[in-house]
């Protein structure tokens, strides 16, 4: 996490597990919605697809994403979301 993509440039050692944890969401969160008016929602293969490439850059803590998507922790958008149905197939 390098500072770059938040107003105040914090930076990974400048900001705490939660809002980094908090970053990864709203990345998440701003690829998948369907509701903006400016762009169309992403797969949630292409989202993330997306998260990964951010992973490895170092824009997002890599220990987070791990837990993110091992915890399958992007499942918890299906109950509300137009997820439910791209997440059929993933078990």
């Amino acid at each position: 996490m390098d500072g770059t993509s938040y107003p105040k440039g914090l930076k990974r050692g400048q900001m705490s597990i939660q809002a980094r944890a908090m970053a990864i969401a709203d990345i998440f969160e701003a690829l998948t919605a369907k509701d903006r008016p400016y762009k169309q929602g992403k797969k949630l293969s292409e989202a993330l697809a997306i998260l990964k490439k951010l992973k490895d850059n170092q824009h997002i803590a890599p220990d987070l994403y791990d837990v993110f998507i091992t915890e399958k922790v992007y499942r918890q958008y299906a109950g509300n979301s137009w997820m439910t149905t791209n997440l059929m197939w993933i078990k």
